[in-house]
């Protein structure tokens, strides 16, 4: 790999507006080992003012975090999202793509139209395609922006049930059932 083929990454990288695949790199960059590239992209800018990012499968320069401060102009106005859309959330994150009849059975109730198009606003999901089944109901799935805003690398970064459990976030009924749930089986032994 050459120093050119890295400065070229880079260039491609910088000049981007939206975060872009291996595949989309090499396109603009010509042919070399991209991921070689990236990688010593990556540890160049190490601890520097910004540095560069792998969201999904998508590569993006950004601020440091503990930097982002000094950038923002303006004040963030915090909305916070109603337990149902939190909810609606979570279920499209963990079951994607899902289906708006799949959610409210997850759920066991209704949701609005309203709390998809908060999240839909929010940029943290999107329309992702008709199922192939009777209705041709429409699925949800989430976006690289959800990837983003939790800091999270892919979806296989969310938490699973015993880091839930362990910090605390699970509901203390759930807790008990599942306990009354453990004793059953262990008495029908």
């Amino acid at each position: 790999m050459t120093d050119s083929f890295v400065r070229a990454v880079e260039a491609v990288l910088f000049a981007a507006d939206a975060p872009l695949t291996v595949e989309a790199i090499r396109a603009h960059a010509g042919e070399g080992d991209v991921r070689a590239a990236l990688d010593a992209i990556a540890a160049h800018h190490a601890g520097r003012g910004f540095e560069l990012v792998r969201r999904g499968e998508r590569w993006h320069f950004q601020t440091a975090g503990d930097l982002a401060h000094l950038l923002r102009r303006d004040r963030e106005e915090v909305k916070k999202l109603s337990r149902a859309a939190i909810e609606t959330l979570a279920i499209i994150a963990y079951h994607e793509p899902v289906t708006r009849a799949e959610i409210e059975a997850i759920r066991g109730v209704a949701i609005s139209k309203g709390t998809l198009d908060v999240l839909m606003e929010a940029l943290w999901v999107r329309p992702a395609g008709r199922r192939e089944s009777p209705g041709r109901p429409l699925t949800y799935a989430t976006t690289p922006e959800f990837l983003a805003h939790f800091g999270l690398a892919s979806r296989r970064d969310l938490p699973g049930i015993d880091d839930l459990r362990a910090a605390g976030l699970l509901d203390p009924i759930d807790l008990a059932l599942e306990r009354i749930e453990v004793a059953k089986d262990g008495e029908d032994d």
